[in-house]
């Protein structure tokens, strides 16, 4: 009998306060698919940064005959043999390299035609006006600075570069983006938790007199407040569900279907279903707890039970 009573007042607390509870769900299911959706850029990151990394270079440039012209690290002439053998076999005794590569004049020029083909300066461009280099494969991209101090300066050598920088800076977008969105989850946040406490307030005013009888012939506080607490967790369970709703719509359309995502950039390694469904658990189970305990401390003070 009184869990029917109880169930009996949330229907019509929902009903009674409709456009407030709407609203609710609204701004839960924003706020909650904000959450859902930065934890899932997070991953996504997480999962570019482990492939991505896992296939960087840390490139060794050699200086040529226009460089000796022209860049001051390379006053002392073009690389000579004798120079790169003692780069390869320095490089063969570090820890810390996994593989080297060498990439001739031809071979890099011939990489540069396949790229830059349609360029102005390609069809300026020669050869012998090509740096050689070694491509080095480290066995942690942390540990770039190894390589750099140790050739950095060193005669015929050019320049040391590390992909990884240039993959930095994206990751810093991204991250900047991931973050933006969480300030904005925040706010929709904050603006779900006060529309979740005045619906509660709203409610339990229009119901003051049964609040009343209620207290009067001994029912317990909780009994009183029940209705209440679970009327905010019905409304911000909807919402939940809807935001679980949205990022698997999202996932579907932008990843494998519609966009298509997965298909048009192939060098991206995106996150799968798994990831998804694994957010699901923690978003329903937000969408409960909060506006549960948003309503129970509002009811305490207001109805003072």
């Amino acid at each position: 009998m009184r869990a029917q009573f109880v169930l009996s007042e949330i229907g019509v607390g929902l009903r009674r306060n409709l456009t407030m509870t709407f609203a609710v769900v609204v701004s839960v299911a924003l706020s909650l698919a904000l959450f859902g959706g930065s934890l899932l850029m997070s991953d996504q990151v997480n999962t570019m940064k482990g492939y991505w990394y896992d296939k960087v270079n840390v490139s060794i440039f050699l200086c040529n005959k226009s460089d000796a012209e022209s860049d001051p690290n390379c006053a002392k002439g073009a690389v000579t043999d004798d120079q790169k053998k003692q780069i390869k076999s320095d490089l063969d005794k570090m820890n810390v390299v996994q593989a080297v590569t060498y990439e001739s004049q031809d071979q890099a020029y011939k990489h540069y035609k396949e790229q830059f083909g349609d360029s102005p300066l390609a069809s300026s461009l020669t050869p012998d006006q090509m740096q050689e280099s070694y491509r080095i494969k480290l066995k942690d991209p942390q540990k770039y600075q190894v390589i750099a101090t140790a050739f950095n300066g060193r005669d015929g050598v050019q320049s040391v570069q590390d992909q990884k920088g240039i993959l930095d800076n994206l990751f810093k977008l991204l991250n900047g983006m991931n973050w933006a969105a969480r300030a904005v989850m925040a706010l929709m946040l904050v603006v779900a938790l006060m529309l979740i406490v005045n619906t509660v307030r709203v409610s339990a005013f229009s119901r003051r007199r049964e609040t009343g009888i209620m207290r009067l012939v001994g029912a317990s506080g909780f009994y009183i407040q029940a209705p209440f607490i679970m009327e905010a967790a019905v409304a911000g369970l909807i919402g939940g569900t809807l935001a679980c709703g949205f990022l698997l719509i999202a996932r579907y359309f932008l990843i494998d279907h519609g966009l298509a995502l997965a298909d048009q950039l192939t060098l991206i390694n995106f996150i799968g279903w798994d990831a998804v469904l694994t957010k699901l658990p923690l978003i329903l189970a937000t969408s409960l707890l909060m506006p549960a305990l948003a309503a129970f401390f509002a009811l305490r003070k207001y109805l003072k039970v």
